[in-house]
């Protein structure tokens, strides 16, 4: 076999093992973001220009957050956020819009505590992907729940479903480790 001959098999060989091993590692990568982000991940690429695009945008979230120092609650700390919630859910009766809000400050509070920054609500979902994508929606619904109690339009119904939305992410965030301290329903 001439050695012109050798030397195209051989480049095309390697090229089709280069492209494979690209496109498993494009996959792996997506199915590590699929993992990680829950329906976050689908979120993130329906409302990107691309799926590429979407994937640098979760890639440059894991970093951010991997830069941030995430620490579990202390016993005491987990205790105290405990009777708080309870506190507030008890409120609800009497008071609902003033439960909600408090139920907005008390996880904004235990999000601070656990080293996430609160700068503001589009930082807040971006940073709590990366770990609590499952529960984002929840927190989404609470949050525009909340809004909408600020001007009086949201209805007992609306508000008693925040209180429900609130302590999915105020569960999430208060276990450590897989260990869930259980918050009162």
């Amino acid at each position: 076999m001439p050695t012109g001959t050798l030397l195209a098999i051989i480049v095309a060989v390697v090229v089709v093992v280069v492209l494979a091993a690209m496109t498993v590692s494009f996959m792996q990568r997506r199915r590590h973001l699929r993992e990680r982000f829950g329906p976050e991940y689908d979120r993130t690429v329906e409302e990107s220009d691309s799926r590429r695009a979407a994937e640098h945008e979760l890639q440059d979230r894991e970093k951010r957050h991997d830069s941030l120092e995430i620490t579990p609650l202390a016993p005491g700390s987990r205790d105290r956020y405990t009777r708080e919630w309870s506190t507030v859910q008890g409120e609800f009766v009497d008071r609902p819009v003033d439960a909600v809000h408090d139920a907005d400050r008390l996880v904004t509070s235990l999000m601070r505590e656990r080293g996430y920054p609160t700068e503001g609500f589009e930082q807040q979902m971006k940073d709590l992907s990366v770990e609590h994508g499952r529960t984002l929606d929840h927190y989404r619904a609470a949050h525009d729940v909340e809004n909408l109690s600020n001007g009086s339009q949201a209805t007992t119904e609306q508000l008693r479903g925040a209180m429900v939305h609130y302590r999915a992410l105020f569960e999430e965030l208060l276990s450590d480790g897989g260990r869930t301290q259980s918050v009162p329903s």
